[in-house]
């Protein structure tokens, strides 16, 4: 604001009406309070307006609230903006020359804040000024909520929708098999069909998510996995055969998943808020499994088994209309963005050169990747066995009711996202205090490895219903990691071999076979895996 821009006090309890009423010199001087020195000022005082000219003055201890508008006809406020809670305000006017612009006013209230400069600026509207400085805009919370966690909280509830559909045939399975009359060996076939579309997508998630954009690939996927819940029931009823293809129809809709969200945060997310938002998205998969193993049963036995695939597909429409209506696949994308926050999105971002090849003869040459290969088919061999298995023994084996069943499932999922935590801070102390990255990778693999194993083992030997539910929650519980395309391959292979063993065999086949596996994953990961990159 040029040296002599007219400044207008008023009383902001006095009544709206009053907007245009100003103040006295002397009135001026008592509301503002100003703490400095100013020489004699020069007053123009007209009908409606006053001016006054300063050599310098300070505003300290003051909140300054300003309303500046341009005038050119002096006839009153034209669409006056607003600025509040201001900083500083610090030698405000120090032009020596007096000016008057075009009639620029500013409406100030002082109050007992702790403020310090704030230095003014010419607007691009002729005859206005603007107050640089630190700005607190009025507005509801909801405004204000940085829009990357908004995308990051649509991902971790699209991750809870994807395990709440996927566990709920895990529950519905119990009252569908006796309706239906299938074998255990059915019962594993429909279990494994959904892992047949699951593996399928893996890959092709990536691909399309880097073509298409991650928005379209991952809404893509909710509702193609929605309407396949939501037809399931139908295609039950209709023949074994059209449930296998609906469910494989779910897999190939949930295994663009994980890849298109990899693909918006890392795109959204700066560096710095990696862990945190992954870690979030990666806990709406226990708190998904957790709600539909806790829901499926209340609602099987209020409105029947359908109700759960129509209740929980359903609500993928819902997450699909906000999830359009506010995420996009890059911050470049977004018309709503602040430039603040993209600036730092982008400021906080690694830009990499896309990959034009995959190195496959010499990613496969290397022994640190086998390790990581078998290991993972070891881990989710067990992990997908208590997964799908696990209502249906504490119902056939332990006794339990349906309802009974599903609460009791929700135990090792709690504990674990505890051991999740506590293992990863437990790894970060390690390394902090000097123990090697490979050391540390090697202990916690073994002890995700070697815990499930044990317990497995003592739940065959145990005889009361409490035991075998600690054992089976604590094997579950110190479980780590997510599935990559072998661990899949255990799925489709191993909720199968289930059944078969089932029938043909008895309970303890399976945990020993899921044991056999854990030690197996102990002893190659701890010969060849690596902390050290092995590519480049």
């Amino acid at each position: 604001m040029a040296m002599g821009a007219v400044l207008s006090s008023r009383t902001f309890a006095s009544p709206l009406s009053s907007v245009h009423s100003y103040s006295r010199s002397t009135a001026m001087e008592q509301r503002l309070q100003l703490s400095g020195r100013f020489h004699q000022p020069v007053v123009d005082s007209s009908r409606d307006y006053l001016t006054r000219r300063f050599y310098s003055a300070s505003i300290k201890k003051r909140r300054i609230e300003c309303f500046v508008s341009s005038d050119p006809i002096n006839n009153g406020w034209i669409k006056p903006r607003r600025w509040d809670n201001f900083n500083t305000l610090e030698t405000a006017c120090v032009q020596p020359e007096y000016r008057i612009p075009v009639r620029t006013r500013a409406d100030c209230k002082a109050e007992q804040y702790e403020i310090t400069g704030s230095p003014l600026s010419p607007s691009d509207v002729p005859g206005e000024a603007v107050l640089i400085g630190d700005t607190n805009e009025i507005s509801p919370w909801w405004q204000q909520f940085p829009k990357r966690w908004t995308v990051v909280l649509l991902c971790f509830f699209s991750f809870l929708l994807c395990n709440m559909d996927r566990v709920n045939m895990s529950i519905a399975i119990l009252p569908m098999s006796s309706e239906f009359g299938w074998s255990p060996a059915t019962v594993g076939l429909i279990q494994s069909s959904f892992f047949w579309g699951y593996l399928l997508t893996q890959i092709l998630g990536g691909i399309w998510a880097d073509r298409f954009g991650g928005k379209i690939v991952l809404g893509f996927g909710v509702v193609w996995w929605s309407i396949a819940t939501i037809l399931t029931p139908i295609a039950a009823k209709i023949g074994l055969p059209f449930l296998l293809v609906m469910r494989a129809f779910m897999g190939i809709g949930e295994g663009v998943a994980m890849p298109a969200m990899n693909n918006i945060l890392s795109k959204w997310v700066p560096v710095s808020e990696r862990s945190r938002s992954l870690a979030l998205v990666y806990s709406g998969m226990y708190l998904g499994s957790v709600t539909g193993l806790a829901f499926s049963p209340l609602l099987i036995s209020r409105f029947g088994w359908p109700s759960v695939f129509y209740a929980f597909g359903s609500l993928g429409s819902i997450w699909f209309a906000l999830w359009q209506r506010k995420a996009h696949s890059s911050p470049s994308e977004d018309p709503e963005l602040s430039k603040a926050e993209k600036r730092y999105i982008l400021g906080g971002s690694t830009l990499k050169e896309p990959v034009t090849s995959i190195p496959w003869k010499l990613i496969l040459s290397k022994a640190p990747v086998w390790a990581l290969i078998i290991s993972h088919f070891c881990h989710n061999w067990g992990t997908f066995i208590l997964l799908t298995w696990m209502p249906t023994y504490y119902n056939q084996v332990l006794k339990f009711n349906l309802t009974e069943s599903g609460l009791l499932c929700v135990l090792p999922w709690l504990t674990m996202a505890v051991f999740a935590n506590i293992g990863g801070w437990i790894a970060d102390t390690l390394v902090q205090r000097g123990v090697s990255i490979t050391n540390v990778r090697k202990i916690m693999q073994s002890i995700g490895f070697l815990g499930p194993a044990l317990f497995l083992t003592l739940l065959s030997k145990v005889r009361t219903p409490a035991m075998a539910v600690l054992c089976m929650a604590c094997s579950q519980g110190v479980l780590l990691g997510l599935s990559n395309t072998a661990g899949v391959l255990a799925g489709v292979f191993g909720t199968a071999a289930t059944g078969y063993i089932l029938q043909k065999g008895s309970w303890d086949s399976v945990f020993k076979v899921a044991v056999v596996l854990y030690i197996v994953g102990t002893v190659v990961w701890n010969v060849f895996s690596t902390g050290d990159k092995v590519l480049e």
